[in-house]
């Protein structure tokens, strides 16, 4: 059992994560320690949190949005409550349900209880995995945090890579959980929950995402696309209401795109008086969606604060964003929302909604209509017509535009060799990204021997998978991989809880991800108008140029940002043949041929500016843990890593 001065040093380690109070409790079986960022009730939630015999110990990260109703609940049944916060809700919900709490819970969390009769230590992860949760187990004691950072604090826990994961960040964009970049380190999966005992220990999923069979026509039992829409409206409504709960302001995130404004119009609906929005915009209009944002501010009266982020903010801030994500990154997206979380904070805000989590639902992305033109090509792969609707995609790639049909062809893959791979929506974006494991030393490719990323992913799917339709699959792909992997941690809960900012994500509740599944294909894709339900379910609510804007998703310069005159000094430090050939993860000479590319030629293709950022942010990824300031006893905040 940790001891009380470690359970301080792994605590010392994620303040971020909750500057507001520290508590731990250790006892003669257990540790328990908590970092606090006080939302709900204040004065009286301190962690961890006993029963009343104080045999029973909690502490949890994130929040339980539907606690009111399950308080009144257990009130009912004659449980007495001591505060007002939703932790309690949490604690005697188990003693009332035991390892089954979960399944009342309509929340983002991630929590570990401790059962002294029972000598049962039980760690839990919300559904779609917004709130991370890592451990580890040394010389007979398991270890659990929020970050790995608080792990790397134990003595006996060194960080190592973990070449598989290397592998699998260069092709999906993450790592499949539960490895992680750091050897022997895990994560518990989405929807899943890890008891451990005397016994042993076991991780068991208590949910998971899944869509009708492709031929079940009685899904809907013939209710109209006006029903599906008005039952999506108040889902969505309910969905903001309850994440509206709370004892400190509530903002939200206004990128101008369709999802924030959808979320910021219902929010405002609403609670019309609680109001804040804040935005990032970029100096290159490539990126920027200012515009679109002042648009929807004017609609709708809110007060409104931004941050420009350049070319040099983000590489000023890469260093500290890599020591926040703790992994390797392939883009430099996480950066603005760094800088846009630290303007939340500053202007005293800890929570803000949201619009992640529409795309995946509804299906946003170019990825879901590019797949879909792909299968329409293949069936007339001769076709001189059918490849010209690719310039339809991508509108915010002007390069790709002005290409050629035969090009457009070649590049996406329409022919039919491939249709029954599961993988198939997917397998042009894999393929262009694992274009960067080219850099890989050999050293590093001989320890890999022959892995393969995606026979891995296509054996972790469900046995139903081939059933659904072809647009769920895709889905499911971005919805229960990306998702969680990269959009929700990297983009997500790692920049934002960086600034001590919690984020809450209105489409991403349960109830609304079940009843999205189950949408027919045909009314979230309409010829190629993405997302038509939920457009349809909410026209009445945005500006019409707003409401019927074509998905450009967000971005932000990559290999730019580094390789100008005013590039910070530490890239080149990361990036010298000495730095690259004492990591042995790249082979040097190949990494300067494309350092001097960039330095040429800063409009780069995207597989060049993934390799770029993913070899720079894995050197600095090992700098801040395996041998720089994120190690255990370095004692070093992971905001002053540089």
């Amino acid at each position: 059992m940790p001891g009380s001065v470690l359970l301080q040093r792994m605590i010392g380690a994620i303040s971020h994560r909750g500057p507001d109070e520290q508590g731990i409790h250790a006892g003669a079986d257990a540790g328990l320690g908590h970092a606090r960022l006080s939302i709900i009730d204040p004065a009286a939630g301190k962690q961890p949190m006993c029963n009343a015999e104080q045999t029973v110990w909690l502490t949890f990260n994130g929040e339980i949005f539907n606690y009111v109703e399950l308080r009144r609940d257990l009130i009912a049944r004659g449980h007495v409550f001591r505060t007002q916060s939703d932790t309690e809700v949490l604690l005697h919900l188990y003693q009332e349900k035991g390892l089954d709490c979960v399944e009342d819970l309509n929340g983002d969390f991630a929590f570990a209880v401790w059962d002294a009769p029972r000598k049962r230590l039980m760690l839990a992860r919300d559904r779609m995995g917004v709130r991370p949760l890592y451990y580890t187990t040394r010389e007979g004691c398991l270890f659990f945090a929020s970050e790995v950072k608080a792990l790397l604090e134990v003595p006996a826990i060194q960080a190592e890579l973990d070449p598989v994961a290397l592998d699998q960040i260069f092709t999906f964009w993450f790592p499949l959980a539960p490895r992680t970049p750091f050897k022997d380190i895990f994560e518990l999966p989405p929807g899943h929950v890890l008891t451990a005992t005397p016994q042993g220990t076991r991780v068991h999923s208590y949910w998971r995402l899944g869509y009708p069979d492709a031929n079940d026509e009685g899904a809907w039992d013939g209710r109209s696309e006006a029903d599906i829409a008005e039952e999506l409206r108040e889902l969505l409504f309910d969905a903001t209401r309850i994440r509206l709960r709370s004892d400190v302001p509530v903002g939200a995130y206004l990128s101008g795109g369709l999802d924030s404004s959808i979320i910021t119009a219902v929010t405002r609906r609403i609670a019309p008086d609680q109001l804040r929005t804040f935005s990032v915009t970029f100096e290159s209009p490539e990126f920027d969606e200012s515009g679109h944002q002042r648009e929807m501010v004017r609609a709708l009266g809110t007060r409104h604060d931004q941050i420009q982020c350049s070319t040099a903010d983000i590489a000023r801030a890469f260093p500290n964003v890599i020591a926040h994500t703790e992994r390797p990154i392939l883009r430099t997206a996480p950066a603005p929302l760094f800088a846009l979380s630290d303007l939340v904070h500053a202007k005293g805000f800890k929570v803000v909604l949201t619009g992640e989590g529409a795309d995946e639902l509804f299906a946003g992305y170019d990825i879901f209509k590019e797949a879909k033109l792909r299968r329409f090509c293949a069936r007339q792969p001769d076709s001189y017509l059918r490849p010209l609707l690719f310039q339809r995609l991508y509108p915010y790639l002007p390069q790709l535009q002005s290409q050629p049909h035969a090009y457009l062809a070649a590049f996406f893959g329409g022919g039919g060799a491939e249709l029954d791979d599961p993988l198939y929506s997917h397998l042009p974006r894999f393929r262009t990204t694992a274009g960067a494991k080219v850099f890989l030393s050999r050293d590093l490719r001989r320890e890999l021997g022959g892995y393969d990323a995606l026979a891995e992913l296509r054996d972790s799917l469900p046995d139903e998978f081939r059933r659904w339709h072809p647009l769920c699959q895709a889905q499911y792909l971005e919805t229960a991989y990306l998702l969680p992997g990269y959009i929700l941690s990297s983009q997500g809960d790692r920049v934002s809880m960086a600034h001590s900012v919690e984020g809450r994500y209105p489409f991403l509740d349960h109830r609304l991800v079940e009843f999205a599944a189950r949408i027919p294909p045909k009314m979230k894709i309409r010829a190629l108008r993405e997302k038509h339900i939920l457009r349809e379910s909410m026209k009445d609510l945005l500006p019409e140029g707003i409401g019927n804007r074509a998905k450009q998703p967000y971005r932000a310069p990559d290999s730019q940002c580094f390789t100008g005159p005013d590039a910070p000094g530490y890239v080149d430090d990361a990036l010298s043949r000495y730095e690259i050939e004492g990591a042995g993860y790249f082979e040097a000479g190949a990494v300067q041929k494309l350092v001097d590319k960039c330095r040429r030629k800063p409009a780069l293709g995207t597989r060049d500016n993934m390799a770029f950022v993913g070899i720079l942010s894995t050197q600095l990824w090992r700098r801040a843990f395996v041998n720089g300031a994120c190690r255990a006893g370095a004692g070093i905040s992971p905001r002053e890593v540089a």
